[in-house]
Order: C-alpha cells, then structure tokens, then sequence
C-alpha cells in the first residue's frame, strides 16, 4: 500500500517501439517489477530526462546487461515496497534515485543505497531533477577532476542540466567559474547561476578567454561534454598539472591533437560514464552528496534550473526539447 492505494499488477511506461526520432517513445502497459535484493520499488512521481535517454532512443546506448530496457535514469516519487536489506527506507518515505534505466514508468526498481531523501521544501519535478545531473557532476567535477577551493574551471554547455549544477557546486565550493555557452540568453543565465566569466562561443575563443581570465595561466579543471576539436582546444586552455574530465562526445567521439601539450603541462585527461557502474559505486557517490551538497540543498543556495514539464505519455515532446538544443536547465517528466 501507498498513500492507502495497492500496489496495481501493471502499469503505464514509455517504451521505445524501435531506434529513431521522438515519436518512437510510445506508452505501453507493463507489469509492475519486483524489488530484489537490497532494492525499492518506487512509485514514481516525476522522472528525469537526459541526453542518454536521446542515444538509447536513437539505438547508440543500450542499457547495461540486467536493467531495464525502458529509458530513464532518475527518478522522484514515493517508497512502495522493500527488497530483503533495504532496511534504510519505509513504505512511504518521499526519496529521489538514480537508476540504470526504466523511470519512464509509473513504478521502478532501484538499489537502496542509490535512492536519497528528497531535500525539504523539493516538490517531486524538482527533486527528479537532482540525480542524474549531481550524481554525474559530483563525480566528475570533485572526484575525478579534484576541483578545490581557489581553483579555476571551464564548464563547458553551462545551461545544460550538468553545466547549471556544476556552476552552482563549483561557485558554492570556492571555484572560480568560466563557463561556454551559445546564446546571449544562455550566458545571463549562467552568470545569475554564479559563473564569473561567461564565454559565447560563437563570438569568443574560449581558449582566449580562459587565459584572459586567468592571467596567462589557464585552468585547473575542464568539464567537457564536446570532444571533438575541443580536446587540442582543452590542453591549450589546461594550466599546468590541470585536469580535463570528458563526461560525453557531442562534437565527435575521435580528436586530432598534440599530444606534446599534454605531456609539456603533465595534463591529466580523464573521463568517465555512470549508468554501467556497480549499485555499490553509486552507492558512495550518494552517500558523498547526502553529506556534503544535500544541505546546500535544503537551504536552497543550490537548486535545479527547471526548464520544461511534460505529462509522462507526451515523452516524446520532452525529447523534441532536448534536442532542439534551446532549453536552459532540466527538463522533466510528469508522471502523475
């Protein structure tokens, strides 16, 4: 039971009835899945919409062996029923959680230690909002790309979901933010998030513009969601010993480059992708956010950008905005 209704046989998901464009997203009738070991079944509330969701659409992700073929990677709603130790969480508690697929869909499974409390005051849009993008950002940002107080970075896409968390996380852990983006309109909404410089990088070298801002020195961290020809951009923009972190391709997959600089500098160029990794994996990430960002979140001096709400069986909208390239912030599913 939940909120005093039975947990139904079925349910209503948004399937991919074959790769290709939007309106391949169809609803379907599924039953409802079982939580296993150490898992929840959360009935869910609201689910998040990435550009993963766009590649497993198109046929170019598949989701890793054992998940769900349904596309969806964050979700927030309510805890429906507990899998043998899961004993943190009770029938009922609000939680928002990163999964390896499936949260198109009215109910998901997810690992325990992969769901977090959603942050007081959060509706359920909002808080679907925060997994995925703090998940990958946290990771990225201050794991992998080590960024301290008092250092330099370039978000590249800063009106992305990722870039408008990781501008927020780096500006409120002491970073010096530059940031690109693609329109005059995209900027001021990075500079209100709280970048110091912002760079529109169909009028400005971005590389230029991060000596500039830097004294000639150049930056400690790269985020980069371009590749491509921004990699020979990257290294020449890197300080020395800086840390370029690839989280996806969009500019293309191979680059050409000197790999001289990487070695004249002693750059490190690093990456990562988290949907194949290990529930226990999320599992330290999660516990790493719920003590370190999710109080700059109950006290909102960290927050999602919201830029669209669709109803769940008008998914295949959500993913026209996405890829039109024109939304600032998350856009979100609304399961109902």
């Amino acid at each position: 039971m939940v909120n005093g209704q039975k947990i139904p046989a079925t349910m209503t998901a948004i399937a991919i009835s074959e790769p290709g464009g939007p309106l391949v997203l169809k609803p379907e009738k599924r039953d409802v899945p079982t939580p296993g070991e150490g898992e929840i079944l959360i009935r869910v509330r609201a689910a998040g919409v990435n550009r993963p969701d766009v590649l497993q659409r198109k046929g170019l992700y598949p989701a890793p062996r054992g998940a769900s073929d349904l596309p969806g990677l964050e979700v927030a709603g309510e805890v429906a029923a507990l899998g043998e130790n899961a004993a943190r969480w009770r029938v009922g508690e609000q939680v928002c959680a990163l999964t390896a697929g499936g949260g198109y869909a009215e109910y998901v499974t997810v690992h325990a230690s992969n769901a977090l409390p959603i942050p007081s005051g959060f509706t359920f849009t909002e808080a679907a909002a925060l997994p995925e993008t703090y998940f990958t950002v946290w990771h990225n940002v201050f794991q992998r790309g080590g960024l301290r107080a008092g250092e330099t970075i370039l978000i590249h896409g800063g009106s992305s979901g990722i870039g408008t968390t990781a501008i927020q996380l780096s500006a409120a852990f002491g970073a010096y933010v530059i940031v690109t983006a693609g329109t005059r309109e995209k900027c001021d909404a990075c500079l209100k998030l709280g970048a110091d410089r912002v760079v529109n990088y169909h009028e400005e070298d971005f590389v230029r513009a991060a000596k500039d801002a830097t004294g000639g020195r150049g930056v400690d961290v790269i985020l980069d969601m371009v590749g491509g020809s921004y990699v020979s951009r990257n290294y020449d923009a890197a300080a020395m010993e800086g840390r370029i972190v690839q989280i996806a391709t969009q500019g293309g997959a191979t680059a050409k480059t000197d790999i001289s600089k990487l070695m004249v500098k002693r750059l490190v160029h690093t990456g990562s992708t988290l949907r194949p990794r290990t529930p226990e994996f999320k599992g330290e990430i999660a516990a790493a956010l719920e003590a370190q960002v999710w109080p700059l979140l109950a006290s909102r001096k960290v927050a999602p950008v919201m830029d669209r709400i669709f109803p769940l069986k008008e998914a295949w909208r959500a993913h026209e905005r996405i890829e039109d390239g024109d939304h600032i912030g998350k856009i979100v599913l609304d399961v109902g």
